[in-house]
């Protein structure tokens, strides 16, 4: 798992064996999505469409959809609600998926976030990347247990 982190921006890349289709539905299902983020999804899934994603019933991210390529790529400006640091739509964040071997290559690149977010950001990110990775390769990753405790 590589990871590159610049004073604004995280980059993680991960290598999941599962088709790139399939991983792709991890995003964009809101009842498969849940299994590895949050506990409720709203996904409103075209260009200019909102989402939330409640974490924990403290901590809930919002934005707005800016780019969908099918199995290849989305784009959403991405935020928290009641978060005056990282308010909704105040940073980006860049799902690709490149067809690798016998899987998928996922790159996430979260930008625009305040120097002192990124941190938590780097944690929060390879804490559902890992969580992903087992649920799409077709294991369980349990409950979340960040989904029972508030975070902020």
């Amino acid at each position: 798992m590589n990871q590159i982190q610049s004073k604004d921006q995280i980059v993680k890349e991960v290598f999941i064996e599962c088709r790139t289709e399939i991983l792709f539905n991890f995003f964009t299902d809101p009842e498969k999505m849940v299994r590895w983020m949050g506990r409720h999804i709203l996904l409103e899934l075209n260009v200019g469409g909102k989402y939330r994603i409640d974490v924990n019933g403290h901590d809930i991210a919002m934005g707005e959809y800016v780019e969908i390529i099918p199995n290849e790529k989305i784009v959403m400006s991405w935020g928290w609600e009641k978060s005056k640091v990282v308010p909704p739509g105040s940073s980006t964040v860049e799902f690709r998926f490149a067809p690798k071997d016998n899987g998928t290559l996922l790159v996430l690149t979260h930008s625009g976030l305040p120097v002192e977010e990124v941190a938590s950001h780097v944690q929060g990110w390879s804490h559902y990347t890992v969580r992903l990775q087992t649920l799409a390769e077709g294991g369980d990753p349990g409950v979340d247990p960040w989904s029972v405790k508030a975070m902020h």
